[in-house]
């Protein structure tokens, strides 16, 4: 593999996981990253950017730091509506900052603390207490 290809492709794979963030399901994850890693080092790019697309859609990598972060005392705030991974939360759910990561917020709901993307109010990922 020449040099200018590895490059493309670790750079195709960047910016999918980067704009993969922004959504919240793997399946517009996949999609998001694969357009993006085809922009930018054609068909292997397009693979290599779905495959990574789709695993940050799906919450795979956000990191082990972001979940030792939040407090595990925090009280919970109960809602009626089942907590969906990719669907918004309530707007009577307060965010909190997950610190040292300005990416992420968190919330304890019905007894389970949920990683948000604080632009969308989307949760990404569900942490069993």
């Amino acid at each position: 593999m020449n040099k200018r290809l590895a490059v493309s492709i670790v750079a195709a794979s960047l910016f999918a996981s980067g704009s993969a963030f922004a959504q919240s399901t793997t399946a517009a994850g996949a999609a998001n990253g694969a357009r993006t890693g085809g922009e930018i080092a054609g068909p292997v790019g397009e693979i290599v950017g779905g495959t990574v697309g789709a695993a940050v859609g799906a919450g795979l990598e956000i990191p082990n730091a972001v979940i030792t972060s939040i407090p595990r005392d925090e009280p919970s705030v109960v809602v009626h509506e089942r907590v969906v991974v990719g669907e918004p939360l309530p707007d009577t759910v307060v965010l909190h900052p997950v610190p040292r990561y300005t990416e992420y917020r968190y919330a304890v709901v019905n007894d389970r603390r949920v990683i948000v993307d604080p632009r969308t109010r989307r949760v990404v990922r569900i942490i069993e207490r």
